[in-house]
């Protein structure tokens, strides 16, 4: 890939991403598998006037080590620098990003009941944190070309040349290999104004029909609002928590699901895959799950906490969407949930409540915003999907019909 257009995607995370502000801390997470990439983002961060920037490295196959030698007491402990370190950031709000390059079966093999439950007691540890953060700071999730996750996604030619397609793929589907800024202007436009049209309509319930044997009814809280690109701290700074990103979305009223759904794409969770699955909801909580595969790994999820049994995001993305039409499955929720209509379970969204900014995070979870200790999309869209919503006055409109809008 040409340093040319790397650099000018690391200038897109962080001048449109987490938008960093003059005197501000950026911590960034990543894999080692692009150190380049991450150089020309550290720069990028400080040329757009970063105070410090800070890397955090990981890697999966280390993971793996802690997990397999490790005691589930030793692995669930939290220490004191850990929540020191979340503390600092709740003090400086600094922007965070996630880079994603991890390969989709890195950590297939291990102790599942082990990692999970360190994984949890993580979650549990940093959520109040997390909370009192809310809104409050610039976040973005990007990805880089890790070498195994590219041959996972392009088998059939050299390794280089599949981290190179990938890196093209990345690139593509990021609006990031033309003139980005411009592009992301005009993308994020085009979403406020659909999210605009929406939050007009005042929809009461979706209701999703596919031929797949999805038939399933959301409820909406009466304050919710949809959105869609660009966020804006509750200081007033502008960012794009996801790139690449293609949906409209809003969080739905706890308790008010009722139905089934099916996946129309893998699952990547924990660095495996659940495949063909079904939820099925009753009274807004998740009631049963099937799957053909990891099908444990699934129902350990919608166990993690009482939140995670419902849902606390419905996004719409047509399926006729840029990386649909590139023909690949990533195996990476931030690609695949931008290529199809998707839900989430667990934590909810306050930003979708109108005038979140007077309230309490617990006011809006009074309202109906879903709380949990994790967050996990799952893509839904077929090019068969129809949704309607069901407004204040008991009519219905078209949302999306044969799975792209209506309108």
């Amino acid at each position: 890939m040409e340093l040319s257009q790397l650099k000018q995607y690391a200038s897109l995370i962080a001048r449109k991403g987490v938008n960093v502000q003059k005197g501000q801390e950026v911590h960034i997470q990543t894999g080692l598998d692009q150190p380049q990439f991450v150089t020309l983002l550290v720069q990028a961060c400080y040329e757009a006037g970063a105070k410090k920037v800070v890397v955090d490295w990981t890697l999966q196959a280390i993971t793996k080590e802690h997990v397999q030698h490790q005691s589930t007491q030793t692995l669930c402990d939290v220490t004191q620098w850990e929540l020191a370190k979340m503390e600092h950031m709740v003090q400086t709000l600094p922007c965070r990003i996630y880079l994603e390059s991890d390969d989709p079966d890195g950590m297939s093999g291990v102790d599942q009941e082990k990692y999970s439950a360190s994984q949890q007691a993580k979650r549990r540890a940093m959520k109040p944190f997390r909370d009192r953060m809310e809104s409050r700071y610039q976040w973005c999730i990007a990805a880089v070309a890790g070498r195994a996750w590219a041959e996972k996604l392009f088998p059939d030619v050299p390794s280089d040349q599949a981290v190179e397609n990938l890196w093209q793929s990345i690139l593509s589907s990021s609006r990031a290999d033309g003139d980005p800024v411009v592009a992301w202007n005009a993308h994020n436009m085009d979403l406020k104004a659909r999210s605009a049209y929406l939050n007009d309509l005042h929809i009461t319930k979706l209701h999703y029909r596919s031929e797949n044997g999805t038939d399933l009814s959301v409820g909406l809280i009466p304050q919710s609002l949809f959105h869609g690109g660009a966020d804006t701290t509750l200081q007033g700074v502008d960012f794009n928590p996801n790139i690449p990103s293609e949906e409209v979305f809003t969080s739905p009223m706890r308790g008010q699901a009722e139905g089934i759904v099916y996946s129309s794409l893998p699952l990547s969770y924990q660095s495996q895959l659940i495949e063909n699955f079904s939820i099925r909801f009753q009274e807004g909580k998740v009631v049963e799950v099937q799957a053909e595969k990891n099908k444990d790994l699934l129902q350990e999820l919608v166990s993690m906490d009482e939140g995670a049994s419902y849902l606390g995001e419905c996004a719409l993305v047509p399926y006729d969407s840029p990386i649909r039409n590139a023909g690949l499955l990533f195996y990476n929720t931030l690609f695949d949930e931008n290529a199809s209509c998707h839900l989430a379970l667990g934590a909810g969204f306050p930003q979708n409540i109108k005038g979140f900014e007077t309230l309490s995070l617990e006011q809006c979870r009074n309202m109906g915003i879903n709380d949990s200790i994790t967050h996990v999309d799952f893509m839904i869209g077929t090019a068969d999907l129809d949704i309607d919503g069901e407004l204040a006055d008991g009519s219905t409109t078209p949302i999306f019909r044969k799975g792209n809008w209506a309108f």
